[in-house]
């Protein structure tokens, strides 16, 4: 039997139809629903643009890493804390002092932060990293083609810095100048800053970062910043860090 389409049927057999999909209706037959938000490997969805961001922002760790620490990880519970509120809110996260004996991994830990920040797939990934005899280099007449105030205003205003081996220059006015300058814009900002440093925040007796760069600097390092101490033997002689 051939079939017989609706534009075909006498007009009581279409009203029957008609009346039979009303019935239907009003016995609470009702299409389902349609899922059609986006899945997480679909553009869209907040997990595949956070996936996005992060493959962004691991190149440029990677292309800002020395090639000797592009397999760093942080390992350390207070540090991945920290780089953790600082890819959640950098505002609020304040800033790091990582302080140890030469090679207990400090720096290893400080680019293994970079990398876990970016690995969180941060809205905004600006880093630079650099020594601190490296800044007053930089920072000196003639150490930059770009100018000192230039070079100055660089590290004050990019998100997220990275200070190596603070307080291992020989001080002088000139450099505590500088470092009050960098810290206490940056402090004013609440812009987040990874220091290390062989020595500690406070010591009696002994050297420490307030008699090698002063107590106005370290007042400000106090107020938000956590102090991480690494413990362990020289990394770079056998040993391993803690």
């Amino acid at each position: 039997m051939e079939p017989t389409s609706i534009g075909t049927l006498p007009p009581s057999a279409f009203a029957n139809v008609m009346a039979g999909i009303r019935q239907k209706q009003a016995d609470g037959v009702t299409a389902g629903p349609i899922d059609d938000q986006p899945t997480p490997d679909e553009p869209g969805h907040p997990e595949y643009h956070r996936r996005r961001r992060a493959e962004w922002a691991l190149k440029r760790w990677e292309t800002a890493t020395p090639p000797r620490y592009r397999r760093a990880d942080a390992t350390h519970p207070d540090v991945q804390a920290w780089a953790d509120d600082v890819a959640a809110d950098p505002d609020t996260a304040g800033s790091l002092l990582l302080t140890g004996t030469t090679g207990t991994g400090k720096t290893y830990q400080a680019y293994g932060a970079l990398r876990r920040i970016a690995a969180a797939g941060p809205r905004v990934y600006e880093i630079r990293a650099t020594t601190a005899a490296d800044m007053y280099g930089l920072l000196r007449p003639k150490g930059s083609e770009r100018g000192t105030e230039e070079e100055l205003r660089r590290l004050v205003r990019v998100p997220l810095l990275v200070l190596d081996d603070l307080g291992s220059a020989k001080a002088s006015e000139w450099t505590e100048e500088v470092t009050y300058r960098l810290v206490n814009e940056r402090y004013n900002a609440c812009r987040p800053t990874l220091y290390t440093s062989n020595l500690p925040a406070r010591a009696a007796g002994a050297p420490d970062l307030t008699t090698a760069l002063g107590e106005r600097i370290v007042s400000r390092l106090s107020e938000d910043t956590r102090v991480v101490a690494m413990t362990g033997e020289d990394r770079r002689r056998g040993g391993r860090a803690a």
